[in-house]
């Protein structure tokens, strides 16, 4: 139900509030829904990478003993989630601006908890061909890109006290932090003593919860974008709002090839590395662990504090992915890797809060579901092609070499787009604009 309700116009906060976002009734509400929801999609990968390897679906075991599954029926499997992430997310930020945020993620939280459901009652009856988990992780994969600009337009409807708006953020994003350190050693847990049906059983509840949640919220009354117009005239509008804003296509072009040369490259030469030369899989948990570490304490560090020239500390901030790449391409001990991994970790925090609060701060309401998609689909689409490219050019040119360049293009990229005064003059009492 939507009620009429202004912003509330910043006031002093007292020293050492950084919780006092938690007494926004609305916020409180959604952020406990979704953390809920987070845990239980934090789990669910795991449970479906076992699903797949073990051939739960044709007769293999629950548990990994007789797994008939192959890793080509995983990638497909994968591939399935994310191709069509990329597909929808301009659909859903037209979609979230037609009918608000608020409807569109409690449809796509209802949608994902039918699937997950489905799909562990499949497990649990053992038939659960693999073409049959690609269709449901498409259909998965559909709901995430449709909530993906939901989310990101709903924020500042739920924080009505303009002051609490990053501390908001760094919550929301904490909860990331943690649910992807929490969720997988859950989920391992579970699917050791239950099977990967149980787990997306789990997932399919904590839907439920967030759209809970959701249903009950009372959001401010929005005037809905005209839906005369055609979808393709509305994302050419956004388009144009987008572009008009150098502060914001800019980091997201940054964004973009900083998942292409550095976060794809780290995520699969990453292992190699520690596989060869740092210990193995255990190594690499703990880099991954720390890092995970680093972003809780990054998102702690930034409650109750607002940068005067946000975009610029966040590009700052960013800076910091740099080392982990770097230490690994030196053939670094693991202890120089764990502290970079770790700085990195504070870093993502300070910049994925940041540059969040900032496009809320400054982006229309009334744009903001097209205007994150664009966002959204910038920043991740590369990844893939990073995903998959890293190998053969490690394999042609040094895998040591490839995590150098990405570490370099970081330091490199991170000058070039401070250096644009658009993003480094940028200041928070700035208002609504280009």
């Amino acid at each position: 139900m939507a009620v009429e309700t202004e912003r509330i116009p910043a006031r002093p906060r007292r020293p050492g509030d950084r919780l006092a976002v938690l007494r926004e009734r609305e916020f409180t509400r959604f952020f406990l829904g979704y953390t809920t929801s987070l845990l239980g999609s934090s789990m669910a990968p795991v449970a479906v990478a076992f699903a797949v390897l073990d051939g739960d679906g044709t007769g293999g075991s629950a548990s990994g003993g007789s797994g008939s599954g192959s890793g080509t029926d995983l990638g497909w499997v994968m591939a399935a989630r994310i191709l069509p992430v990329v597909l929808v997310l301009l659909a859903g930020g037209v979609i979230a601006d037609r009918l608000g945020s608020r409807r569109l993620m409690l449809g796509t939280d209802v949608l994902r908890g039918l699937v997950q459901a489905l799909f562990a009652a499949l497990l649990a009856a053992g038939h659960a061909p693999v073409w049959a988990m690609v269709v449901l992780v498409a259909v998965w994969g559909i709901g995430e890109g449709l909530f993906m600009p939901a989310f990101g337009a709903i924020v500042p409807d739920l924080v009505r006290r303009e002051e609490l708006l990053a501390d908001g953020n760094t919550l929301l994003g904490l909860s990331r932090s943690v649910s992807t350190v929490a969720g997988p050693a859950l989920a391992g847990l579970v699917t050791a003593t239950w099977g990967p049906a149980a787990v997306l059983l789990i997932d399919a509840l904590t839907y439920g919860v967030g759209a809970l949640a959701l249903a009950g919220l009372r959001l401010p009354g929005r005037a809905p974008v005209d839906g005369g117009e055609s979808m393709l005239r509305e994302l050419r509008s956004g388009w144009s709002e987008f572009t008009a804003r150098p502060w914001l296509w800019i980091t997201t072009a940054q964004m973009g090839l900083f998942n292409l040369l550095v976060w794809a490259p780290f995520l699969v030469l990453g292992p190699l590395t520690a596989q060869r030369e740092l210990g193995g899989a255990r190594a690499w948990g703990l880099v991954m662990g720390v890092y995970g570490a680093g972003a809780v304490l990054g998102g702690l560090l930034m409650l109750g504090r607002r940068p005067g020239r946000p975009l610029a500390v966040a590009t700052v901030g960013g800076l910091a992915w740099a080392l982990p790449s770097a230490a690994l391409a030196a053939g670094a001990a693991l202890p120089w890797v764990v502290a970079g991994a770790l700085v990195a970790g504070v870093g993502s925090a300070v910049c994925g809060t940041l540059f969040s609060t900032t496009t809320q701060r400054w982006v229309p309401v009334e744009l903001l579901g097209r205007l994150s998609s664009f966002g959204a689909l910038g920043a991740f689409v590369l990844g893939p092609l990073g995903l998959a490219a890293a190998g053969p050019l490690a394999a042609r040119f040094g895998t040591g070499d490839v995590l150098l360049l990405g570490a370099v293009w970081q330091v490199a990229a991170g000058a070039v787009v401070l250096a644009v005064p658009a993003v480094r003059n940028r200041r928070w009492e700035e208002g609504p604009g280009s």
